[in-house]
């Protein structure tokens, strides 16, 4: 049996062929993965077999309960599981095996037993000996050696994401959602741990790890690998919870192999119901899944949230429901140690230093690195970190990494226990480029990083230094030769490496809110009287075509009742609008076929009939002239308009004019420009101090960027005078738009634009080699045609 772990999962799944015809593509993995797994831990415990079963029969005899019993076998196993039966895949007759293999199984310690029910193991046995294929399954699995001697702890693990993986392309699932390149989780694992390599290998070291998004424990097991390498004493307990059944039990069988405490090793829905609520760790890593809604939750989140506050889990703030990554960020930053002096470890009782803090590696899409203005979730979840001082690095990963996504990804590395030359500051490395392409596309998997690739990453943030990009030694793509070729083809850019190093107030700013006056002009003329007639929205497209269509011979006299009578048409007339007014509700067509919505409309346009005979037909470019005439108007003529007969008749007869003057709102004491308040000189030479009506369709926001050194006062006042008065000398900053938290002029917001940074310019080609391969292509389209015609 060869050591080489692609062969040996290869060798494993050719039990599929054993399936074929009996059993569906997608159940495929059901019985492959459990039955893998129970080789596996028949092979770790063959060593102690014979003294457990003896044991096991010793302690039979005492009758002692099923706790106890445990005890006193787990000393003979050596292992932190067992299995008491004298059995074994090799042993088990043709005729019972199916009696006999559920016996066997039953036969394991209870955390073992949990992992074969999690894979509904029973049930498939049950299908297998029905279809005659089950002795056949368990004598390939009994010649298949898995020992440890064979194959490695490490090596297992990339068997079982092997076989994970031809399970999820057999069954049309996501090979993503149950575990991480492992490329990936190298160097996410040496980005986490490195900063601590000293402290871990100092003598009686206990260190906690977790994955709230465990998957099959690819980061516990590889958190694990790296301190045990470092310092072989050190003592790594491991913690985890996961969504997927499946997926839970491989993690839960690695870490029960590997002698961890299983019971850490949680089942369910981590945002929901997290089951290791009062635990705090050391290390967290986690690769949650990307772009996930969370609506299905939403009820427990916002409990949390406005509840608890910054007390949960969530009080920074909520990321839009489209996308929960974001949560899973903020569960793990709950879960950091507190840093305190000379305290006592909580877990073991020793005296230690405990004020290690925590680190955290998270792999998040783009999306959480800008999505939301200032004032959304995401960019108060961005402040609260970022103003915490917690993230130290972001690093871009290539693209087409994982087995799911060809999309952009980051690690996000925070602490709380930054190192003295990193507080206050964020590194951003580049590391798009950092790949190779591989000789075969696993799913969306089409780039693999080198151990090279890895150290060009691990080393710079160690440094912790500025790098300018710098061309990578990598060869250049394969591109296609199909299709025609371009006479100049453009050069491909370099492919570059490069590290920043940014303030962290250098990612947030302050968005101020630009008013502008309203202008208006106003105009009774015949035109806009006679649009009265009909209501608006919803009702603004169907009434013209009903009175076009029913009503022309409608009299207009106001004390005419058979005005908007539309009863001896309401079938022609309920036809019409259901064919092309379909938007419109029941309640609508019964209030647009009653002759009450025509006649107040009626009742209006004949009002401002009577305003128009009062005030005449001149356009108005003063509309606080044409206001004191229109209510003087009003009080001459005895009309009284209610608010929404005064709003529709306004829209009506006034129109947006950039030339007409501004609408004044009140008249103040005391001027202040830069926030509203303008020494203003009318047309009749009159000179008040006033604010002015805004105009919402000339609203605009400005985002300042922050300055720590300056005054909120001084930064948005500067900024104004310099960008956006010398351009809108009317303009004026809202100051009511205040931030939630500071409560000064504006609303905070944080981003970290990644590619803008990174961003470089490559200027087009020359217009002579476009016009000459525009030339060649007009050619060979000539030549084509000719040879058609012809």
């Amino acid at each position: 049996m060869t050591k080489n772990f692609s062969q040996t999962a290869a060798f494993i799944w050719s039990v599929a062929d054993l399936l074929r015809g009996d059993f569906k593509q997608s159940q495929y993995g059901r019985i492959i993965l459990p039955f893998t797994l129970l080789r596996r831990l028949e092979c770790v415990l063959a060593d102690t077999k014979a003294a457990v079963v003896a044991e096991s029969e010793r302690i039979a005899e005492k009758g002692l309960p099923e706790e106890a019993q445990e005890k006193f076998i787990i000393r003979a196993s050596t292992h932190a599981f067992y299995n008491t039966s004298p059995m074994d895949l090799s042993k088990m007759g043709q005729s019972d095996i199916k009696d006999n293999l559920n016996t066997y199984v039953q036969s394991f310690s209870k955390d073992a037993r949990e992992i074969f029910e999690h894979f509904k193991f029973e049930e498939f046995v049950g299908q297998l000996a029905d279809a005659n294929l089950l002795y056949k399954v368990v004598q390939k699995f009994a010649n298949t050696d898995l020992s440890p001697d064979a194959i490695s702890n490490h090596e297992m693990g990339f068997v079982f994401e092997e076989l994970i993986r031809r399970f999820a392309e057999s069954s049309n699932e996501t090979a993503g959602e149950h575990f991480t390149p492992r490329d990936i989780v190298r160097l996410t694992t040496s980005l986490v741990f490195m900063e601590d390599d000293d402290a871990l290998t100092k003598d009686g070291i206990i260190r906690t790890i977790y994955d709230p998004t465990a998957g099959t424990g690819g980061f516990l097991s590889s958190g694990m690998e790296y301190v045990l390498e470092l310092n072989p004493d050190a003592v790594m307990r491991t913690y985890g919870q996961e969504l997927n059944p499946e997926s839970y039990a491989i993690c839960k069988a690695d870490m029960l192999i590997k002698g961890q405490e299983v019971n850490n090793i949680k089942l369910g829905n981590t945002l929901s119901s997290d089951q290791l609520v009062a635990e705090q760790f050391d290390y967290m890593l986690s690769n949650p899944p990307f772009g996930v809604d969370w609506k299905k939750i939403s009820g427990e989140i916002n409990d949390e949230h406005t509840q608890k506050g910054f007390d949960g889990r969530f009080g920074a703030g909520l990321p839009r429901v489209s996308d929960g990554s974001l949560l899973f960020l903020m569960h793990l930053l709950s879960k950091m140690r507190p840093i305190t002096d000379n305290a006592k470890e909580a877990d073991n009782g020793s005296t230690q230093n405990s004020n290690q803090g925590s680190r955290i590696g998270i792999i998040l899409n783009g999306s959480p690195l800008f999505t939301g203005g200032a004032g959304s979730g995401e960019s108060e979840i961005r402040r609260y970190i970022l103003e915490a001082d917690l993230l130290e690095a972001i690093i871009a990963l290539p693209n087409d990494m994982f087995y799911n996504t060809g999309i952009a990804t980051y690690i996000w590395i925070l602490s709380n226990k930054k190192a003295a030359e990193r507080r206050g500051q964020v590194q951003l490395i580049d590391g798009s480029n950092l790949y190779s392409k591989m000789r075969k596309s696993l799913g969306s998997k089409r780039n693999e990083m080198s151990e090279d690739d890895i150290k060009t990453i691990t080393r710079s943030f160690g440094d912790f230094e500025v790098v300018d990009a710098r061309v990578l030694d990598k060869p250049e793509e394969v591109k296609s030769n199909r299709g025609r070729q371009a006479a100049n083809p453009k050069a491909e850019p370099a492919k570059t490496f490069a590290s920043k190093i940014f303030q962290t107030h250098e990612f947030g700013y302050r968005r101020i809110t630009i008013e502008r006056p309203l202008r208006l002009s106003a105009q009774l003329s015949d035109s806009a009287i006679d649009s009265l007639r009909y209501a608006p929205k919803p009702f603004d497209m169907v009434m013209p075509a009903l009175y076009e269509a029913f009503g022309r011979n409608w009299t207009t006299d106001s004390n005419n009742n058979s005005y908007g009578d539309l009863s001896a048409v309401t079938l022609e007339a309920r036809a019409m609008i259901k064919a092309d007014f379909s938007e419109l509700k029941e309640s609508q067509i019964k209030d647009v076929l009653a002759a009450k919505l025509w006649q107040s409309q009626l009742t209006l346009m004949n009002k401002a009939k009577a305003l128009q005979a009062a005030i005449g037909e001149n356009q108005f470019d003063d509309f606080n002239e044409f206001d004191k005439v229109f209510k003087q108007a009003l009080k001459d003529a005895d009309i009284s308009l209610d608010t929404k007969e005064k709003k529709q008749l306004l829209d009506a007869i006034t129109w947006k004019n950039p030339e007409a003057e501004p609408v004044i709102k009140k008249v103040v004491k005391v001027a202040n420009p830069l926030y509203g308040a303008f020494s203003y000189t009318n047309p009749a030479s009159k000179t008040k101090i006033v604010e002015f009506q805004t105009d919402s369709d000339l609203r605009d926001y400005e985002n300042v960027p922050l300055n720590p050194e300056v005054t909120t006062i001084e930064l948005i006042e500067s900024y104004f005078a310099r960008e956006v008065q010398p351009h809108v000398p009317d303009a004026w900053i809202n100051s009511d738009k205040t931030d939630a938290i500071d409560e000064e002029v504006g609303i905070v917001g944080f981003e970290i634009p990644f590619n803008r940074h990174f961003y470089v310019y490559e200027p087009p080609r020359p217009l002579a080699e476009i016009d000459a391969d525009l030339d060649a292509v007009s050619t060979e389209i000539m030549q084509l045609l000719g040879e058609v015609h012809s």
